[in-house]
């Protein structure tokens, strides 16, 4: 297991273009790696089924908390084959997890500037925006974490992107799953079209 170290960014189109070209400029380009994801927003962690089509990959990741709840989240996750995303949704939903999912499709395209892995992103949900990460060994000190955090602080302020506080994630988040949810209840009240 992982300890991912994560902190994000929501920005306009422009910061997104700006933010392209420098990153391109100055940083390593990992290139795109645009996913399809399905996601269950769980009461203290996330699980994903993501499909990415990019590179024709896919995987099953379990985060230990949820966003908003910290920078660190302890990651386990393992590789499966493309073609096993549909039973592996079913499987999560058949288990009762199918009214906390989510499904989104990002574009993204990864780069990494000082070690620190930037993916930037534009989805539905989320608008432009950007994860900036530093992975550690599970077990991290609090030292090695602080200085993870502190190493993509610097980097945001030095691409000029502001990161989004806890209390942002959290609101951003919550004001999310609400719409979802009363997405999801129009759904079922709708009558059936015949």
């Amino acid at each position: 297991m992982a300890v991912e170290i994560e902190m994000r960014a929501r920005f306009t189109k422009e910061i997104h273009d700006h933010l392209v070209t420098r990153l391109k400029a100055d940083g390593e380009d990992l290139g795109p790696d645009d996913k399809h994801v399905y996601f269950y927003v769980l009461p203290d962690q996330l699980l994903k089924v993501t499909d990415n089509t990019a590179a024709g990959t896919a995987k099953i990741t379990l985060k230990g908390s949820k966003i908003g709840q910290g920078a660190a989240f302890a990651e386990t996750e393992f590789a499966i084959v493309p073609a096993d995303v549909p039973a592996a949704v079913k499987v999560f939903n058949a288990l009762g997890f199918e009214t906390t999912m989510h499904e989104a499709f990002n574009f993204r395209h990864n780069f990494r500037l000082d070690d620190v892995e930037i993916a930037v992103k534009w989805s539905e949900a989320w608008g432009y925006h950007a994860e900036f990460e530093v992975l550690l060994e599970d077990g991290a000190s609090d030292a090695a974490r602080a200085e993870a955090e502190a190493k993509i602080t610097d980097v945001a302020t030095a691409l000029k992107v502001t990161l989004m506080t806890e209390q942002e994630l959290t609101d951003f988040t919550a004001a999310f799953e609400a719409a979802e949810r009363e997405r999801k209840e129009r759904e079922q009240q709708a009558p059936p079209i015949r």
